[in-house]
C-alpha cells in the first residue's frame, strides 16, 4: 500500500487526485494532502510518504523549489514524485524531467495517473533489486 502526499493549491484539483488514485485500483493507504511546497515539506517530515503528486505553481512555495529541497535531503532524495501540471515550457518540465520525476499534463485521464504511477512504482521496485 501506498501513502501518497498530494499537493496543489486547488482543492478541486486535490479531490479529482484523490478520485483518479481510488479508481486506479492502485493500493493507498494514507493519502495526505497539502496546498503548497511548504505544507509538503511539514507532512513530509511527519508522515511515511511512498509517492508524491504535486503541481508546480503555487503560492508560497512552489513545486520545483520543494522538488529540489526534496531531492536535496537524504530522507527524502528516493521519493517518487509525479508532477501533475498545466506547465507549458518544455524547459521547465526538461528541468524537472533532469530531477528524476515523471510529468502528466493537465488536464488528464484517470487511466493516465494509474499507468504513470504503476510505471513509476515498478521502476522503483526494480531499482531496489538491483542496489
Amino acid at each position: 500500500m501506498l501513502n501518497v502526499l498530494v499537493i496543489d493549491d486547488s482543492s478541486v484539483m486535490r479531490a479529482m487526485i484523490r478520485k483518479s488514485l481510488k479508481l486506479s485500483g492502485i493500493e493507498t493507504g494514507e493519502i495526505y494532502e497539502a496546498a503548497n511546497g511548504q505544507q509538503g515539506i511539514d507532512i513530509l517530515d511527519n508522515h511515511s510518504t511512498d509517492l508524491i503528486i504535486t503541481d508546480i505553481n503555487m503560492p508560497v512555495m512552489n513545486g520545483e523549489v520543494m522538488i529540489e529541497l526534496i531531492r536535496n535531503d537524504p530522507k527524502t532524495k528516493d521519493i517518487p514524485i509525479l508532477v501533475v501540471s498545466s506547465e507549458g515550457s518544455k524547459l521547465r518540465v526538461e528541468r524537472l524531467k533532469d530531477k528524476g520525476v515523471a510529468f502528466i499534463h493537465k488536464p488528464f485521464y484517470p487511466e493516465t495517473i494509474r499507468d504513470t504511477i504503476k510505471s513509476i512504482i515498478q521502476k522503483e521496485d526494480s531499482d531496489e533489486r538491483a542496489d
